[in-house]
């Protein structure tokens, strides 16, 4: 494969200032409501990413993890890219998630900038073997298709070195960031100085609760599904972290913590399922999930409703 020689002009380089500077903000990982019969409700998904730009949200990313990404199909996938553009017209950066089988990637990642994204995330591989140079292969031929879009890795093993994370940069300069989520705050350190603390922009990717944890070791943007519920709260502990206020952070941290641990509970099997669950208490979406997640056990809805009483979230 050929280098790509990145953006020769002023033009391009403003661009991806533009995307960096999105990066470093609470990233919204949009919610797909979908209607009786399964299928996706586009006008309450509109409504959804409305309400994230009204509350000042000004990054999304449809087709994320919390987007219920691997049940949605290639064609769904597409309209919810093409949903968000056109409801925030510029109003926000759009990063379209892409992934599973390179072929496919490389297409979703082609719709994308068709449909207006100017980013894509790529979620991490799904093989269950993956070495330093297929890792660093896979994502190079994914951001060599899309040169103009920046580029967005999901990393979520421990095992991706930050040595093969330069080595993707060098070679792509429109790879632009790292969303990293190995859980790890002293491997995060390592990995984002191994790799490049400047060059990239290190987004935390394991939501509010990693975020001071994070911020500290060098990240300057956070992703959130529980955005969704309270664009408020998720902007409060930016406004904190941006400061360096800690205290006012973890006040933050503290309010969501519960809903937050509920979310994560056996290998986060509610992650989706408890955001939905919040949002039909206030009146937003249906709280239907795609299997393999399931629905709250109705004993534990009124729970999520106690949780997030008081959050300023209608």
């Amino acid at each position: 494969m050929t280098a790509l020689t990145g953006p020769a002009a002023g033009e391009s380089v403003e661009l991806f200032g533009k995307q960096r500077a999105a990066l470093a903000d609470v990233v919204a990982i949009t919610v797909t409501p979908f209607d009786a019969d399964g299928r996706i409700e586009q006008k309450t998904y509109r409504a959804l990413v409305r309400r994230l730009l009204d509350g000042g949200v000004r990054t999304l990313t449809p087709n994320g993890n919390t987007s219920e990404f691997y049940s949605l199909t290639p064609e769904e996938r597409r309209t919810e890219v093409e949903l968000t553009v056109a409801e925030a017209d510029g109003a926000a950066q759009i990063i379209a998630g892409v992934g599973q089988e390179t072929g496919a990637a490389v297409s979703a990642a082609r719709e994308a900038r068709a449909a207006g994204a100017d980013m894509v995330m790529i979620h991490q591989p799904v093989h269950p073997y993956v070495s330093q140079d297929g890792w660093l292969d896979y994502h190079r031929t994914i951001a060599e298709a899309v040169p103009e879009l920046g580029v967005v890795p999901y990393v979520r093993s421990a095992m991706i070195e930050g040595a093969t994370i330069a080595r993707l940069g060098e070679a792509c300069p429109n790879v632009i960031g790292v969303k990293y989520a190995a859980g790890d705050p002293v491997r995060f350190a390592a990995v984002a100085r191994d790799a490049g603390l400047e060059r990239f922009v290190w987004v935390a990717g394991l939501a509010e609760l990693s975020a001071p944890a994070y911020f500290a070791c060098g990240a300057t943007g956070f992703t959130s599904g529980l955005v969704n519920v309270a664009p408020r709260v998720s902007l409060e502990m930016l406004h904190a972290l941006r400061a360096a206020d800690y205290p006012a952070a973890m006040r933050v941290w503290e309010l969501i913590r519960p809903l937050e641990e509920l979310r994560a509970e056996r290998g986060s099997e509610y992650n989706v399922t408890v955001v939905k669950e919040a949002l039909a208490v206030l009146g937003l979406c249906r709280r239907d999930v795609r299997a393999p997640s399931s629905l709250l056990p109705e004993a534990l809805r009124p729970v999520v409703a106690e949780m997030i009483d008081g959050w300023d979230a209608r």
